[in-house]
């Protein structure tokens, strides 16, 4: 179970900001990449949910995602082609009005990724999403890299397909773990010098194999695994944990 812990000094242990196996005296600087997941994670939304929207089937995909995201589907690359499979034919016009029209950063993310360039790392971002929304936000918080999905599109319309790449068909649990490791071969570092931050269940393997793992807002199955868990207020409560 997780444990509350006193970081503050006032003797109260607020169950907002819950620490499990965190060094004491850990400082930013420590670490030399962190990766971010991106539905729920660095934006406010599931994006697939909200494109679903015009598809006229937003109840059935979020009834798979939060499945999904909580763990009770094991086969998360079945769950995604049966979630990308009811958006045929929705046009890409319907992707950009998400974007521009839903889609914000959450709290606290722009003043996290500034504080952990000033301090050396390097931010990935590690999605089960797709490259339409990924690509932008690499290029507009100013990520070092990037893996995610990418949607067959047809005639201006998703077909309800994937495009399979170099990597893989699916960017999945493993493959966000898989690429963590690579990053931190390319930098020189183990992953002991690696944060990663999640909240569904397919984040779990790469919140694993990092040295630090943060669950934000997260599913249960998340938060009790977590070593850090932000519960409540923005993503850059992180710094209240490292200094």
């Amino acid at each position: 179970m997780t444990q509350a812990l006193d970081i503050h000094g006032s003797g109260i242990a607020p169950t907002d900001l819950q620490l499990r196996g965190v060094a004491p005296g850990l400082r930013l600087a420590d670490f030399r990449l962190i990766a971010f997941d991106m539905d729920s994670t660095l934006i406010n939304i599931e994006t697939l949910d909200e494109v679903a929207e015009a598809a006229g089937c937003k109840a059935e995909m979020v009834a798979i995602t939060e499945a999904a995201m909580r763990g009770d589907i094991s086969d998360y690359k079945a769950s995604l082609r049966q979630r990308v499979a009811l958006l045929r034919g929705v046009p890409l016009s319907a992707l950009q009005d998400v974007y521009e029209q839903k889609l914000r950063l959450n709290p606290g993310v722009e003043t996290l990724i500034a504080a952990c360039k000033r301090a050396g790392l390097r931010c990935i971002l590690l999605s089960g999403g797709f490259t339409f929304f990924t690509d932008r936000l690499q290029q507009r918080l100013g990520l070092g890299d990037t893996r995610s999905n990418v949607l067959e599109i047809e005639g201006g319309r998703l077909t309800g397909r994937m495009l399979p790449q170099p990597w893989g068909d699916i960017c999945d649990g493993e493959q966000k773990k898989i690429k963590l490791l690579e990053c931190c071969d390319a930098l020189g570092i183990t992953p002991a010098q690696a944060i990663a931050v999640g909240d569904g269940a397919n984040d779990l393997p790469m919140l694993q194999a990092a040295g630090l793992s943060v669950a934000y807002h997260a599913k249960p199955v998340v938060r009790q695994q977590a070593m850090v868990a932000i519960n409540e207020g923005g993503l850059d409560r992180l710094l209240e944990v490292l200094r």
